[in-house]
């Protein structure tokens, strides 16, 4: 979604694959996580003990099968190759995906995922690639199998708050994968309605 006086993908560098994954397999996926079990998903903030901090994320990790897990993760590790390409990079191995159910409400602020001094947390500073699957659509009403809101906004390291300029909205496609900078700010807008299904997961 490119909006007046906004960025583009090239801009922000993204690498952009539209069915990833089959309708079928998301639906099939959805379905499954949907009755799997949940925990409240982490946020890594420096000095903090804590891996809640629902001023900061609200999003809840969903739990499927290790085959459905595994499945993810060899179709992601094909995709090496043609990052490395894409981001001029050498990456060795993809951490283990994870599975993300946004309600209504849920966010996450501004952020950075890794492959920068100014994380604390050595997990996190190895993380040079960032993925993100989407298992359905966004829509702008309310539809079976949709979600409004949820954007994935980019935004330009020194971006002033308000400025329409250096800033990407993707939204959601099912299959969609995206794949940019672990460096990169960006952040998940509030869901308005409906459930945002995604994958995320990162190569080092």
């Amino acid at each position: 979604m490119k909006m007046p006086g906004s960025a583009s993908s090239a801009h922000f560098n993204l690498f952009l694959l539209p069915g990833f994954l089959d309708p079928q397999t998301c639906a099939n996926i959805r379905r499954e996580v949907s009755a799997s079990p949940t925990t409240q998903a982490p946020v890594y903030i420096e000095g903090s003990t804590e891996l809640v901090h629902e001023t900061v994320r609200r999003t809840t990790s969903l739990h499927p099968s290790d085959e459905t897990i595994s499945r993810v993760h060899d179709r992601l590790c094909q995709q090496k190759s043609s990052l490395e390409d894409h981001f001029e990079l050498k990456l060795t191995d993809c951490e283990r995906p994870q599975f993300l159910r946004y309600r209504e409400g849920d966010f996450f602020v501004r952020h950075q995922d890794g492959n920068t001094e100014q994380l604390e947390f050595d997990h996190l500073r190895i993380r040079r690639v960032s993925i993100v699957v989407f298992l359905n659509d966004s829509s702008a009403k309310p539809e079976a199998d949709t979600f409004c809101g949820g954007l994935l906004n980019f935004y330009d390291e020194d971006h002033v708050q308000g400025s329409e300029t250096s800033v990407f909205s993707l939204p959601g496609e099912t299959g969609l994968l995206v794949a940019f900078a672990a460096h990169t700010i960006h952040e998940v807008i509030p869901v308005a309605c409906g459930e945002r299904f995604t994958i995320i997961s990162w190569f080092r």
